[in-house]
């Protein structure tokens, strides 16, 4: 029987999450994704091809997709280790929001960025938070659910401890642990595994 997943009405990236995950369930078989518009058929239709899958596309109407991938027992994702949760990767915010450009679409952004860290295998193994990222992981912050989930999985979260003496939030701080520049320097030096967000 196909697993049928229906994304209809849901935002960019969740068809794509909650399709990764009927996939990570099964070692074989057949899931189909609905959704509603071009963006989102497109975006799991690369996840498809991405993982190696195959698929295929039917249109039942302006609004109505079906994308049918098809998992074989012998597919095998080259960059997915599935003997470990996590992968040798600091991503370092640099900012409370994502991008340059619209303030108010880099909220939206970044706030998107880390749920599908808590939604996507393996995970990062630190969360580096300085300058006005600080702000993410302090009262108030949109995001802090997400980044205590991710903690609770065993995603080490630092914030700099300076940042947060400047922006005057040392109290405030509501997940992860406070930390240093040397700290911060050791996590961040291996540019092979980092990524910066600003």
């Amino acid at each position: 029987m196909d697993i049928k997943v229906d994304a209809r009405g849901k935002a960019c990236p969740k068809p794509v999450i909650m399709t990764k995950k009927e996939l990570d369930k099964i070692k074989e078989g057949v899931v189909v994704t609905i959704v509603d518009n071009e963006v989102a058929k497109n975006n799991v239709s690369k996840l498809a091809n991405s993982l190696g899958y195959e698929y295929e596309v039917n249109k039942i109407s302006d609004d109505e997709f079906h994308i049918i991938i098809t998992k074989g027992e012998e597919t095998v994702c080259a960059d997915i280790d599935s003997s470990s949760n996590f992968k040798d990767l600091t991503i370092a915010f640099a900012s409370d929001t994502m991008g340059k450009g619209s303030e108010e679409l880099g909220k939206i952004l970044i706030k998107s960025f880390i749920y599908t860290l808590t939604e996507a295998t393996p995970y990062p193994k630190t969360l580096i938070f300085y300058n006005g990222g600080v702000h993410l992981t302090c009262e108030g912050s949109e995001v802090l659910e997400d980044l205590k989930k991710l903690e609770e999985e065993g995603v080490e979260i630092i914030s700099c401890g300076t940042c947060l003496d400047f922006f005057n939030k040392k109290d405030k701080v509501m997940v992860g642990e406070i930390s240093n520049m040397y700290t911060i320097y050791e996590k961040l030096k291996n540019p092979n595994n980092t990524v910066t967000i600003s």
